[in-house]
């Protein structure tokens, strides 16, 4: 699963997902992507999932870009712990998505294999997404 080698700083505020994504809000290696309607964390278990069901659905054929990274440490409480002594430890990676971030592309295969795959690995996922084309210039 994704993971940082390393970070700076073992836990992170929880920050806001406001506004529309800027940056990888454009499909720039394959020819197909997969993009995101609604602000969110996405996990590095649920990436993997997505990943897994895109590749088993495509047949192992074309090619498959991951544009996100899940580089957020989320801490957690134990469970039955009183409120206070500190915040929790990390227990898992989440990458933040904004509205129009592309999140997956795939070349190599027949747009309708494409978009099958795509929304397939889309169920797998805790957004919203829709499938999107690469525009040519």
């Amino acid at each position: 699963m994704l993971a940082p080698k390393r970070v700076k700083f073992r836990k992170r505020f929880k920050g806001n997902t406001n506004g529309l994504a800027t940056r990888g809000n454009t499909v720039a290696f394959g020819h197909y992507g997969l993009m995101t309607l609604e602000p969110g964390w996405i996990t590095n278990r649920q990436i993997e999932a997505a990943r897994v069901a895109l590749t088993r659905e495509m047949k192992r054929g074309g090619k498959v870009w991951i544009r996100l990274f899940p580089d957020k440490p989320i801490t957690k409480k134990p469970a039955e712990t009183r409120m206070g002594k500190g915040k929790g430890n990390p227990e898992a990676w989440v990458a933040v998505v904004k509205p129009g971030r592309v999140m997956f592309e795939v070349e190599g295969v027949d747009e309708a294999m494409a978009r099958v795959a795509l929304e397939r690995a889309a169920n797998k996922l805790p957004v919203r997404a829709r499938f999107v084309r690469r525009e040519e210039r």
